[in-house]
């Protein structure tokens, strides 16, 4: 688990300490709204957007990005608005907030009917700022990380979307590292018994 303490040093090796500070802020804000919500793991919830902004950090995205990895459930699980975080933070960090939540609405209301292929077009297409994708990868592939808390029935179908739809829109950015992990994650949620053996 990462601590913001560890979270900051990593972000004081390509950015500025305003920036930092700026970072640090999203994170406070997002603590305060997830208080007292947890993970199914029984993790504060909070852990999970630190964790969504330090893959990022490791691929050294910009500011915004990550203020709204940290903030990019608040919209959805806490009822503060986008006008709020708007308010708090620049627009573009609202913005992108509400991107990934569309996002996530899109995933769960289309992807019963919309085959995979019609899927990831849309939401490259829907993305007016490329870094929603970025952000909503790395939330997807701090979830399959931890997938282990979740029952047998939602880690497959979690792992099913994955390789249908995540590890491809990955592999179409680029992101082979992202794409690797995804897959591996996801093949070994499906078939236990089988990656064991790999």
């Amino acid at each position: 688990m990462v601590l913001i303490s560890e979270f900051s040093e990593k972000l004081s090796s390509y950015l500025e300490p305003d920036q930092i500070k700026g970072v640090n802020r999203a994170y406070y804000y997002a603590e305060q709204a997830h208080d007292g919500q947890f993970r199914r793991s029984g993790d504060p919830y909070i852990t999970h957007p630190l964790a969504v902004a330090n893959i990022l950090a490791e691929m050294r995205m910009d500011p915004q990005s990550l203020k709204a990895a940290l903030l990019h459930d608040v919209i959805e699980d806490t009822g503060v608005s986008k006008a709020a975080l708007a308010r708090q933070f620049e627009d573009t960090v609202a913005e992108l907030v509400d991107g990934v939540s569309k996002l996530t609405h899109l995933e769960f209301e289309t992807i019963a009917e919309a085959q995979a292929e019609n899927f990831q077009k849309m939401a490259l297409a829907m993305a007016e700022d490329i870094r929603v994708i970025l952000i909503k990868l790395a939330d997807r592939l701090h979830n399959m990380r931890t997938l282990d808390a979740l029952d047998h029935e939602k880690r497959r179908r979690i792992a099913r979307e994955t390789l249908d739809l995540y590890a491809p829109i990955a592999n179409r950015l680029g992101m082979n590292n992202v794409r690797v992990e995804l897959e591996e994650l996801g093949f070994k949620a499906l078939h236990p018994m089988r990656s064991e053996r790999i």
